[in-house]
């Protein structure tokens, strides 16, 4: 498969520019190493996961460090805790910026050391599996149903791509958790992991989950910390602010690639995913994907809610920029009425909002006033609307 440029190539090369150290964190096999391979063809890089390259750095880590003083990425980079400290001491001499990438799959793991070794010292890039922008032609109309994995879009048959994805899940459960020091029963993750795609889009009952698995809820609340640490599910908090509303309480959950929310599901041609009840749902998560990830690569550090009444009165995606709010509904349907956009006009309200978006299944780009603007899914995934995000 020829190589696809990423958009996290240019926040990479930005960031290497006022940061000694960059962290490019995302899932496994999500493009990471593919990226750093072709933004930066002169550097080194050691995967952590090989036993020869864990023992270069097991036999004298610093003395490595000291005589590779920029140009190396640490792939799977917490294989090795020790590597912060020591590259904390190394950057500290102050020989400039740009010279060492870390790589991960495993957030908390990382992010743990990073805060407590690196910090001040480390940009941050998150890789997520390919968006809709970063693809063209045949493979943007796979994108929905066969999520964004590159070794997915390598593949040219239903069949080799189910494949994959089971080999992927598998994988990861029975390999890279315990890898990673986590003793968790394999069927059990699964299960709940098959669970979420019945609730996925929805508020999250952690009872209900739990009494389903014959477990408590904080077991539950722990596996589920573990699929978000390794970019398998987001849990979308609400929003809280100071207005005379009940608001919900409980995040909503999605499974972050659509295409392992699919093969979880049973689905494995495109043609079934028209008539599955939760279509509507699976839509609305390839939207806050794709639009959180245009997000993390234009603002710094945004954060994503939703917004809901006691009433049921909602929006699907709030994203925080400082002190600016964007809010954005999701429709899959071609057409969109004033009543549809009813909550969303609720929650500019309450919050004191200029403007909102919602993004349709339609064709047609147009506004409902002045303050509500309606934006086709084709224009969002061909990279076309930025959401105001480059305007303060």
């Amino acid at each position: 498969m020829l190589y696809v440029p990423r958009s996290g190539e240019k926040r990479l090369r930005t960031l290497l520019r006022g940061f000694p150290i960059v962290f490019v964190q995302g899932p496994r096999q999500c493009g990471k190493s593919t990226l750093v391979r072709h933004a930066l063809p002169g550097w080194t890089l050691l995967d952590l996961e090989r036993p020869a390259d864990r023992t270069l750095l097991k036999t004298d880590l610093q003395g490595y460090l000291d005589s590779h003083t920029r140009g190396v990425a640490f792939d799977e980079a917490q294989r090795h805790p020790d590597l912060f400290g020591a590259l904390r001491v190394t950057v500290d001499e102050g020989r400039g910026m740009g010279r060492y990438v870390l790589l991960g799959s495993a957030g908390s793991a990382l992010m743990r050391g990073v805060s407590e070794s690196l910090a001040g010292r480390v940009g941050l890039v998150e890789l997520t599996p390919f968006t809709s922008r970063e693809l063209s032609g045949t493979r943007r109309s796979d994108r929905w149903f066969w999520g964004g994995f590159p070794a997915v879009h390598a593949r040219r048959s239903a069949g080799l791509r189910t494949e994959w994805l089971d080999g992927y899940v598998t994988q990861f459960l029975e390999r890279d958790l315990p890898a990673l020091g986590l003793r968790l029963q394999p069927q059990r993750l699964r299960a709940l992991w098959t669970m979420l795609t019945h609730v996925h889009g929805r508020s999250l009952n952690m009872s209900d989950l739990a009494r389903s698995l014959g477990v408590t809820s904080p077991t539950v609340g722990d596996h589920l910390d573990v699929l978000e640490a390794a970019f398998m599910i987001r849990r979308l908090p609400p929003y809280y602010a100071n207005v005379q509303k009940r608001l919900a309480k409980s995040p909503k959950v999605y499974i972050r690639d659509t295409g392992l929310l699919h093969f979880l599901a049973g689905l494995r041609s495109p043609g079934e995913l028209r008539t599955w009840p939760m279509r509507g749902a699976s839509f609305e998560g390839l939207v806050i994907e794709e639009i959180a990830a245009l997000a993390s690569e234009r603002l710094i550090r945004p954060g994503f809610f939703h917004w809901r009444t006691a009433i049921g009165t909602e929006v699907d995606l709030l994203i925080q920029d400082g002190q600016r709010m964007v809010p954005i509904e999701i429709k899959l349907g071609s057409e969109v009425t004033a009543r549809m956009v009813a909550g969303l006009r609720q929650c500019m309200s309450d919050l004191g909002l200029k403007h909102g978006w919602v993004v349709y299944g339609g064709k047609e780009r147009r506004d409902l006033g002045k303050d509500v603007h309606i934006v086709p899914w084709s224009e969002v995934a061909a990279g076309r609307e930025d959401f105001g995000f480059g305007k303060r």
